[in-house]
């Protein structure tokens, strides 16, 4: 498949130097990574030093692997992440290896001795800069003529002359590390230092220096600076200058919607691209969906082909080139996968794999009373092709019975997603962060129809919603939730439950999905593990409370007994005026 990237739009100037000053050792440690193309635009730049502790004989080893390790795991790690939850699982990684290593030698009894560093990097992705630290290095940014320290210092002064570092990689089994993100601005420079050079320069030298034109020779003024002035540890710096930025509107994702034609109008047998058609699935107005026969492999996928009409909304062509893109990076056996194909495309289309079987929309047609435990198996296995995405930062957003399929085997697999939010590209992208309501309204979550922040529990909400429809034709709230676009209104919606006096469902299976459907996210389950168990385990608080009341398992039943009993009220006090003798 094609690079989807465009090259890349930002430009950094960059200087750096170490030296060990008057110590035997230099223990700290110092690399970047500005890599081209995809990489850039979906990981950023990466710049990164890390001090060791000079009480240890080993802390050489535990900078140099802190920085990296984390330069190598951190372009490894899903483009769909976004840099906070990337960073912070590469340095946990790394930080539990540092911690292991010390407590197989004497640090096990000493923590001076170990494998202890500090850490600071700064990631520059798209119009932002991205800060983890942990520890005393140091973080600067220099903004028109101010300069200004980042990070905060994790050092603990016992008196003027005995300190200890609060929190460092590798002192103990867990890690907390500092992350924030600041919008970035041309000419923007920032200042990555240990100890030994912000202890013995001063602000002012530091703001000179840094406004010199190259980084590499303000770099080296520093640590020599830093050296005049007396340091007794040794100096490590690097020096970043932003020297042009992506414009905030002109950053296209995808390349491919401006150097790829749409395809012209296709026939079933005809061949296109290495394909051939063999019949058409889907037609509508924004695409059509093709079963067809790879020529080379004899590999039967699907084509995605967007109509003709659509070559001046490349909203829509991002969203359907994002659908391949994220069935090539989620290997679970319930969510859609790529075709595999190195040929080079002609035309703007995706190619993913066929699924031989039915819609689940077209399944509970064909079954319209489904038993509960084939609605627990669907609903299982839907739930761990959704735990698989959300593991990738990845919000479905359009969760419905006809984007779920089924095959011959009964293996269902979640497909489309030409809705789906991934984190790490709407952070290399705004324009992406889709603040349209792209989902279907039967199914979408409450919180979409007022505005507020979508999290993994929308996706459990559509979940829910679909459960709920198989075991009983309708849907929680009819068509209130769409029409509820205040949080107020929201909470006057009213569940409607499952039961249903013709259908063996437990009353407290009714209280789980009650729970799963709460109109506020924060009420629902927050893992959507704890709902699939409770769809099969009775939670002892539902089995305490009472079968709900008539009029809510089934109001019309209730309103019609109602009028049954005063209708023969009625007729008995008739009959009793009618009776009664006259005086």
């Amino acid at each position: 498949m094609p690079n989807l990237l465009k090259p890349d739009s930002v430009r950094i100037s960059l200087g750096q130097c170490t030296d060990r000053g008057v110590k035997p050792h230099n223990q700290d440690f110092h690399s970047s990574r500005i890599p081209q193309g995809t990489p850039l635009l979906l990981k950023g730049a990466t710049f990164a030093l890390a001090d060791g502790i000079s009480s240890s004989p080993v802390s050489h080893i535990a900078s140099e692997t802190a920085v990296k390790s984390f330069l190598d795991d951190y372009y490894c790690s899903s483009d769909a992440w976004t840099v906070k939850h990337a960073a912070q699982r590469v340095l946990a990684a790394t930080n539990g290896w540092l911690h292991a290593q010390g407590q197989r030698s004497e640090a096990r009894y000493n923590a001076n001795l170990g494998y202890v560093c500090t850490f600071s990097a700064l990631i520059v992705k798209a119009r932002t800069a991205h800060l983890v630290h942990i520890g005393d290095s140091r973080i600067y940014r220099l903004r028109s003529g101010s300069l200004e320290q980042l990070t905060k210092d994790h050092r603990l002064w016992i008196s003027q002359e005995e300190s200890y570092l609060s929190r460092a990689l590798g002192i103990s089994e867990e890690v907390q590390v500092d992350y924030q993100s600041l919008p970035l601005q041309t000419d923007d420079c920032f200042l990555l230092c240990t100890d030994g050079i912000a202890e013995f320069c001063d602000t002012d030298f530091l703001i000179q220096a840094l406004q010199q034109g190259d980084p590499d020779t303000a770099a080296t003024a520093i640590l020599q600076h830093a050296l005049e002035q007396g340091s007794d540890d040794n100096l490590t710096l690097q020096i970043v200058r932003i020297d042009q930025l992506p414009e905030p509107e002109s950053q296209t994702l995808l390349q491919q919607i401006g150097s790829l034609p749409l395809p012209p109008p296709l026939t079933q047998g005809d061949q296109f691209d290495g394909y051939r058609l063999l019949r058409s699935l889907h037609c509508s107005s924004r695409s059509h969906i093709w079963q067809a026969e790879d020529l080379t492999t004899a590999e039967q996928v699907i084509l995605k082909i967007p109509a003709t009409d659509q070559s001046e909304d490349p909203a829509y062509l991002e969203r359907l080139l994002m659908e391949e893109w994220v069935a090539r990076r989620i290997d679970n056996p319930h969510v859609m996968k790529a075709a595999v194909s190195e040929r080079p495309r002609n035309y703007l289309y995706t190619v993913t794999k066929y699924i031989d079987g039915q819609t689940l929309a077209q399944w509970q047609r064909d079954n319209p009373i489904p038993d509960l435990e084939s609605v627990r198996q669907i609903t299982e296995q839907i739930a761990n092709g959704l735990q698989a995405i959300h593991r990738m930062e990845i919000l479905h957003q359009d969760l419905k019975p006809d984007n779920v399929m089924i095959d011959r085997h009964g293996c269902v697999r979640i497909i489309d997603f030409g809705s789906a939010r991934i984190a790490g590209i709407v952070e290399a992208d705004a324009r992406l962060s889709q603040p349209d309501m792209l989902g279907t309204a039967l199914y979408m979550a409450p919180e979409y129809f007022i505005g507020e922040a979508i999290t993994p529990r929308a996706d459990l909400y559509s979940l829910a919603v679909i459960t709920y429809f198989l075991l009983s034709g309708r849907y929680p709230y009819d068509t209130q939730v769409s029409r509820a676009r205040t949080a107020s209104a929201q909470r006057r919606l009213v569940y409607h439950p499952v039961l249903d006096d013709e259908r063996e469902i437990p009353v407290w299976l009714d209280a789980t999905l009650k729970k799963a459907l709460n109109p506020s996210p924060w009420k629902r389950y927050p893992e959507l593990s704890e709902f699939v168990y409770d769809l099969r385990h009775p939670a002892q608080a539902f089995l305490n409370r009472s079968k709900p009341p008539l009029i809510e398992r089934n109001p019309v039943k209730f309103w019609q007994t109602t009028s049954a009993i005063l209708t023969v009220t009625v007729i008995v006090l008739l009959h009793q005026l009618i009776t009664l003798p006259h005086s």
